[in-house]
């Protein structure tokens, strides 16, 4: 659990990042840049946000910021069709056409804004020279499939966190108490992202002891495609309240399915958490 800051010494103590040798999906942060172990992406939803907010305030002269979002969401979706395809990267010729969409506006940005002495020349001149700098972070998607186009996962995984601090009055009164809460929430957006529904996970914690993953990797689910078939939730005989008499068992489930939809999985510019009775929508 890390409860210091984003600077380079706290995100070291907290003992996750250092020595990584993943890919570290982020913002444009450089507190991140001294983590050369891993590989790292720049998150597509940041990336957007910047180029919106740029392009809201000067539609005529920040063209080059909508040609950008389009290449973005564009080279995303056609990730995510090869994604289904079973392939681990896009062909030549669909990067050859993405490089050159990207350049072009990039080359755009500078040529406008070089000359511009206002504010939004400034920045439009300053984000155009990231995103050339930034090129391989940002394109990262297209390269490794495996690489999600975001990291809202990530993001909505902590929101809770804020929330419940937010909700106490802007502080924990104790470590312990955050440290319990990290445990529980950890333990529930875990069995959520297989698609165990938090009662029937709890209940399944105080009778039959903490669900843990069958595996590393999600199994093929046959005719089920990357889909697993719904759970059945548990529910107490007829008439009698599921907290009265003694502790009912779960039932064993015959096959528990597979998360295609955790962590690094979730690729869509507003990637879904799946409870397989119910689609939800989750925020950017």
């Amino acid at each position: 659990m890390h409860t210091g800051d984003r600077t380079k010494g706290a995100i070291d103590d907290g003992g996750v990042l250092p020595g990584y040798k993943g890919t570290i999906v982020r913002d444009g942060y450089k507190g991140y840049e001294h983590l050369t172990d891993a590989l790292h992406a720049w998150c597509g939803a940041h990336g957007l946000r910047d180029l919106a907010g740029l392009h809201r305030f000067d539609p005529a002269g920040q063209v080059w910021a909508r040609a950008m979002a389009d290449l973005l969401i564009d080279a995303n979706a056609a990730s995510t069709a090869a994604r289904a395809g079973g392939q681990a990267r896009l062909d030549e010729a669909q990067l050859a056409a993405i490089r050159a969409r990207y350049r072009g506006a990039v080359a755009k940005g500078i040529t406008d804004n070089q000359r511009k002495r206002t504010q939004i020349g400034k920045d439009g001149l300053r984000l155009a020279r990231r995103f050339r700098a930034c090129e391989e972070m940002i394109l990262r998607f297209t390269t490794d499939l495996a690489v999600g186009f975001t990291s809202n996962q990530a993001e909505r995984d902590v929101r809770p966190v804020k929330v419940q601090q937010r909700t106490s009055g802007g502080c924990w009164r104790t470590l312990a108490g955050l440290a319990d809460f990290a445990i529980v929430q950890s333990y529930l957006s875990t069995t959520g992202k297989w698609g165990i529904d938090a009662l029937d996970a709890l209940t399944r914690l105080f009778t039959d002891g903490p669900w843990l993953p069958p595996a590393t990797a999600p199994p093929d689910h046959g005719e089920h495609g990357s889909h697993p078939p719904p759970l059945t939730r548990y529910r107490p005989p007829a008439g009698q309240h599921p907290r009265a008499g003694t502790a009912h068992r779960l039932p064993e489930p015959t096959a528990l399915p597979a998360c295609p939809h955790s962590g690094m999985n979730s690729y869509n510019t507003a990637p879904t958490i799946l409870r397989w009775s119910q689609p939800r929508r989750a925020m950017t």
